[in-house]
């Protein structure tokens, strides 16, 4: 996390810094031009975020024999990025002057190997201690011995060697003639344990570049009329590839920079599905990884049950230690059953029968707590109620403390069946059901489907809210319905629970001005005791809770609402910083002439945030991919008014391979078949 400037500063909220496996490792770094700050002339991240790129100059600066150094005489491009546990910096110093300048240039360093935690503002009673730091010719090396015994260590080379280097800064005297440059380069080495040897920057960046370039190659690409939107896809995929970690079990989606740069059960899997249309790799990786992670005990502390999947898994100090309770933790009621979801998608996605068989433990695992730990009061519903005691009180996606409450305001009480998570589990149920299909368990698949039904009438029995047209968020614990319009009646229709005509009912509330803000639906509409529009949970605009939105209208056949949702999130795209999706904005009504406001500790980017653009582009397009049966369906594809034409290519099913071309006309959206190598059926349902 740098400033413009490509610095790293203690200013704002105190976030920037240099992070590895929840530690800062660098809190200090910062250039100084003949002693003074330089001048920013531009700064920008590559679309693919691979570099940060800084131009800088020098102002007016006294010299040592008593002339002055007009300011724009210096050129300083400065650019870095990050390769395993390192950041590589290269600063190429340019005199553009008609005399011979010595230039003076300081860096400055530190490290406070704080927790992400304490970043965040957790005050921690006791510190481990800072270990006392080495000084070579050309590097510096700080270290830090945790309560934890952990050494955590931060080198910082220097190529090449400074003028003067001491344990928190480092001078170059750079003797530059006219139209002469110089470079330096600077890695500062996040180790923990051994340390490795580091190729130098040129070597390290064609690495770097290859693996953006490998990670890439199996997306379908989507391409538009529209710059802009072509912008925010740009973005989106950058975002998405740059969240990204390669786990033993494949590649796992983290879940927001800079607070939430670590596995999220619920995160990963919702970014997968987003993203499962454009490419099933991250899908496939997010299910290897759960799996492995799957709670096999009883462990309250964590909120772990036999089969629930992860909710949360961190690495810092505070979490070795126990002092935060998030080192593996489990208190969430939705990823359980968003797993089973994420492997019946990714079985339609890719007839991948093979991996699936070798998921199935873990997949009835994972029934099993629903069944038993997640239903624990038998009602047919799964609750949540939290065991330990320095847990999540709330344990669905919106999991602030004050998100789930009554009509009056006064918050619910515990345990908590909230509505989505019924419609989760609802197609956890048929996910399943399909799958044991596929494996020749038939008898299995029956009870499954038959356990589907009966929990859907079960919901539309306690749920469904008359003079709200909506379902209710939850039910208390003394079963009585929150009667609150919110967002998470979108999920339901994104689960499939809902019946045709409510589902059109719902769609009719989630769209109207009061929950509808103009740049998307609010997470609580404006007639709610809690709503505001500047609460995290209670009245903001989530993004990716839009996309699921989108999905739900489209599922019902409600094109146009799917293409309502879209163009809202398009046009907060365009006010945005590089169109990059933050994790959430305000929910205050659509201003002419204004962007969104924006929430000031947003995450961003934030994976399921980035991934929500193609969920909700697939939603308007009714595409459907069933590679077990060779089949890719268009049903009535609809496009925003921003979009006359959109081209898709590289869009495998199954070993086929088809790129498509889409136009909008008056009343309808035509579809051309560009290419197509290999069996697969296109079906367009206008």
């Amino acid at each position: 996390m740098f400033d413009r400037l490509g610095d790293i500063r203690p200013v704002g909220l105190g976030e920037e810094g240099l992070y590895h496996e929840g530690t800062r490792f660098l809190s200090r770094l910062t250039l100084r031009l003949f002693e003074r700050p330089p001048l920013l002339l531009s700064s920008t991240v590559r679309t693919d975020n691979l570099l940060l790129m800084v131009d800088l100059t020098n102002a007016d600066a006294p010299l040592g024999d008593g002339t002055l150094l007009g300011r724009d005489t210096i050129h300083v491009f400065r650019n870095c990025f990050l390769q395993d546990g390192t950041l590589y910096l290269r600063l190429v110093v340019h005199n553009y002057g008609t005399q011979s300048v010595r230039c003076a240039l300081d860096l400055a360093f530190d490290a406070d190997y704080a927790d992400i935690f304490e970043v965040r503002g957790t005050t921690r009673p006791r510190r481990g201690e800072r270990l006392p730091t080495a000084v070579r010719r050309d590097a510096v090396e700080m270290a830090y011995r945790g309560l934890d015994d952990g050494v955590r260590r931060t080198r910082v080379d220097l190529s090449p060697a400074p003028l003067e280097l001491g344990a928190d800064r480092a001078r170059f005297a750079l003797d530059l003639a006219p139209h002469a440059e110089q470079t330096i380069d600077v890695t500062v080495q996040c180790i923990v344990g051994e340390a490795a040897p580091r190729p130098a920057y040129d070597a390290a960046l064609a690495t770097a570049g290859e693996a953006v370039r490998l990670a890439r190659g199996g997306d379908a690409i989507v391409r538009t009329s529209n710059e802009r939107f072509d912008a925010w896809l740009e973005r989106s995929v950058g975002d998405l590839h740059l969240m990204v970690t390669r786990t033993p079990e494949g590649p796992y989606p983290y879940a927001g920079i800079p607070w939430f740069s670590t596995a999220f059960g619920r995160d990963g899997i919702i970014t997968a599905l987003e993203y499962l249309w454009i490419n099933p790799e991250m899908a496939r990786g997010a299910l290897r990884f759960l799996a492995a992670t799957q709670a096999t005990d009883v462990v309250p502390e964590q909120d772990a049950e036999p089969g629930k999947i992860l909710h949360e898994m961190r690495r810092g100090e505070m979490a070795a230690l126990g002092e935060v309770p998030f080192g593996r933790y489990y208190g969430t009621a939705d990823a359980t059953p968003l797993f089973v979801v994420l492997a019946g998608e990714y079985w339609r996605r890719t007839g991948d029968v093979q991996f699936l068989r070798g998921l199935w433990p873990h997949i009835e695992a994972a029934l099993r707590w629903i069944d038993e730990w997640g239903d624990a009061d038998g009602d047919g519903f799964v609750e949540y109620a939290r065991r330990s005691q320095r847990g999540l009180v709330t344990q669905g996606w919106k999991d602030s403390y004050d998100s789930v409450f009554h009509a009056d305001g006064t918050l619910a009480q515990g345990p908590i069946a909230l509505c989505e998570v019924q419609a989760y589990v609802f197609a956890a149920q048929l996910a399943a059901s399909a799958l044991a299909q596929a494996l020749g368990e038939r008898t299995r698949a029956a009870a499954l489907h038959a356990q589907a039904e009966a929990l859907r009438q079960r919901f539309e029995e306690a749920f469904w809210i008359e003079d709200l047209s909506t379902y209710a968020l939850a039910l208390d614990g003394d079963k009585r319905p929150c009667r609150v319009r919110a967002s998470n009646a979108g999920h339901c229709l994104f689960a499939g629970i809902a019946s045709p005509a409510r589902a059109k009912r719902v769609a009719r509330t989630l769209l109207d001005p009061t929950s509808f803000s103009g740049w998307g639906v609010r997470t609580v509409a404006t007639t709610e005791a809690r709503y505001n529009p500047m609460a995290y949970h209670n009245g903001s605009v989530w993004p990716h809770d839009n996309a699921l939105i989108a999905a739900g209208l489209s599922r019902y056949g409600l094109r146009e609402g799917a293409v309502d949702v879209l163009e809202g999130l398009f046009a907060a795209s365009r006010h945005v910083d590089q169109q990059r999706m933050p994790e959430l904005f305000c929910g205050f009504e659509r201003r002419p002439c204004e962007g969104p406001t924006l929430y000031p500790v947003a995450c961003a980017p934030q994976a399921w945030a980035a991934g929500a653009l193609f969920m909700a582009l697939g939603a308007c397009l009714g595409l459907d991919i069933d590679a077990p049966a060779g089949r890719l369906r268009l049903d009535r594809p609809a496009l925003p008014a921003s979009l006359d034409r959109l081209t898709i290519t590289n869009l495998r099913v199954g070993d086929a391979v088809v790129d498509l071309a889409l136009e909008r006309h008056a009343h309808d959206v035509g579809v051309t078949l560009l290419r197509r190598t290999g069996d697969v059926e296109l079906v367009i349902v206008k």
